[in-house]
């Protein structure tokens, strides 16, 4: 896709030399930037991408269900304590 931006002259110069100087396109320097924008926080730190974040949630529940006690859940137990008659 194309777009056109508006960036000071001078701003232009600048990254078009140190584009070059690196051997990149500015089209291939502002593609990684814009990539690099969408997985680094407001402060610089690297966001984990989403499906990588659901994926290592999804293990540590998995872990969690591994290593719970055995027996009923939470909710079974409350189940069946309700409907425990009550003793005097």
């Amino acid at each position: 896709m194309k777009t056109t931006i508006d960036i000071p002259d001078d701003l232009y110069r600048q990254i078009k030399a140190e584009a070059a100087l690196r051997g990149l396109t500015i089209r291939e320097l502002t593609t990684r930037l814009y990539r690099r924008w969408l997985t680094e926080g407001e402060d610089g730190e690297t966001r984990e991408a989403p499906k990588a974040w659901l994926h290592s949630w999804l293990d540590a529940a998995d872990e969690a269900i591994r290593e719970a006690p055995a027996g009923g859940s939470a909710r079974e137990e409350l189940a069946a304590d309700r409907n425990r008659p009550e003793v005097e």
